[in-house]
């Protein structure tokens, strides 16, 4: 699950609430996407007055910055767990490109699983408030896998350049669509196999 470190706690350590209201913050989003996240509701969720909240955050948009932060790195943790399942074949190529394979696998799956975290992890309304997308941990997994493909031979080097905006937008707009447009009614089988033909799409246009 995506935001299995960002679950809401009814107390929360001394010294530790603005932990607690970027969890809060989390569930609120889990439920209602980034509009919902609020620095008055996430002291509600705490159990603490607005004043000390605010103490933390000054605004809405500094909270929803924590959470999409959050939500990013939990994104890049399952893309960490998949690519963990790859079994070495002894081809640094092959090994390189099912690596990229499960990246996009995660991606699209944590999407369906925390759709309300996902949707706020690339949210353009909090962008000024969260971390740049150079420092995006999920991000520079992507890049570094790109890169391995380079360095193993898979990828032309004079093929490298911008690739992985290409690979991101193609999961990424499949996950989209079956989140929030006219995909969203295909059947779980029919998901699977439209996410690994568009990992093969991306993977033979590289």
């Amino acid at each position: 699950m995506m935001v299995q470190v960002a679950r809401t706690r009814s107390t929360y350590h001394h010294g530790d609430l603005r932990n607690a209201l970027i969890a809060a913050g989390a569930k609120l989003a889990e439920k209602g996407g980034p509009e919902a996240v609020g620095v008055r509701a996430a002291a509600r969720e705490v159990g603490v007055t607005p004043t000390a909240a605010y103490r933390h955050f000054a605004n809405a948009e500094a909270l929803q910055g924590a959470v999409k932060d959050c939500a990013l790195d939990s994104l890049a943790d399952g893309m960490l767990a998949e690519m963990a399942t790859v079994e070495p074949t002894g081809d640094p190529a092959e090994d390189a490109l099912q690596r990229l394979y499960a990246t996009g696998r995660a991606y699209f799956r944590v999407a369906l699983a925390e759709p309300g975290m996902f949707r706020t992890a690339f949210s353009q309304e909090v962008n000024e408030t969260a971390r740049p997308r150079e420092k995006d941990p999920a991000f520079l997994m992507l890049t570094r896998g790109l890169d391995d493909l380079v360095a193993t031979g898979y990828l032309p080097a004079e093929r490298r350049p911008l690739a992985e905006l290409a690979a991101w937008s193609a999961v990424h707009g499949l996950s989209r669509l079956v989140l929030d447009g006219p995909l969203a009614g295909l059947p779980d089988d029919a998901r699977e196999a439209a996410l690994e033909r568009t990992l093969d799409m991306v993977a033979r246009g590289l």
